[in-house]
């Protein structure tokens, strides 16, 4: 799955290459070293543009699924993805292996929101919500979990309790991720009752 949530791993490995290709081509191809150098340049270049990663939307026709919709898809995206580097992040600083794997979990389920979100913009408006509330939620909430277990004497009570909450915004999160399948099954549906009324009407004659 596309990593949503960001990194700078082209420049790294672009980098890397470069750093590689440039003495090879010095010294054991015996090339000069400012054509070694330009060649550098432009493998670095070449790789950062081959794997950086793709734009919000990118290939879509903005005519065909409408400007108004897309911008409004791309704009909860983008103000969303902070929260959701925060939770993927967040579970690093959690040591309790249950907590831990259940903000992961979040995490996941997130990034599945999105890339649901970005192959079908139209279904933008179903996980509003989602995006604009509930994501940012469980960024604290998961936040303030690794911050009451750094405590030299942590509050076990306390712990239970954002562990709870934790718990039932997973059932949160993917009541909202099923929604964009359901909101698929309803066009399924609808196209199902309309294929058998024709079929009806076709053999009725």
């Amino acid at each position: 799955m596309r990593n949503w949530f960001g990194n700078d791993w082209n420049w790294i490995v672009a980098g890397l290459a470069a750093a590689i290709v440039v003495p090879v081509l010095s010294f054991f191809a015996a090339m000069p070293l400012w054509i070694a150098a330009i060649i550098g340049v432009l493998v670095f270049a070449g790789l950062v543009f081959a794997l950086s990663p793709r734009r919000l939307f990118e290939g879509l026709d903005a005519k065909a699924i409408g400007r108004g919709r897309l911008d409004f898809a791309r704009d909860l995206l983008t103000a969303a993805t902070p929260a959701a580097q925060r939770l993927e992040a967040s579970a690093d600083h959690i040591t309790n292996k249950e907590t831990a794997r259940r903000v992961r979990h979040l995490a996941e389920i997130a990034a599945d929101v999105f890339a649901k979100v970005e192959a079908s913009p139209e279904s933008a408006g179903t996980v509003r919500r989602f995006l604009s509330y509930y994501l940012p939620r469980a960024a604290e909430v998961a936040e303030g979990f690794a911050t009451l277990e750094a405590k030299r004497v942590p509050d076990q009570k306390r712990l239970q309790d954002v562990d709870l909450v934790l718990t039932k915004l997973e059932d949160a999160f993917a009541h909202y991720s099923d929604s964009l399948v359901d909101d698929k099954l309803d066009t399924l549906d609808t196209e199902l009752r309309l294929i058998q009324a024709s079929l009806k009407e076709d053999i009725g004659r």
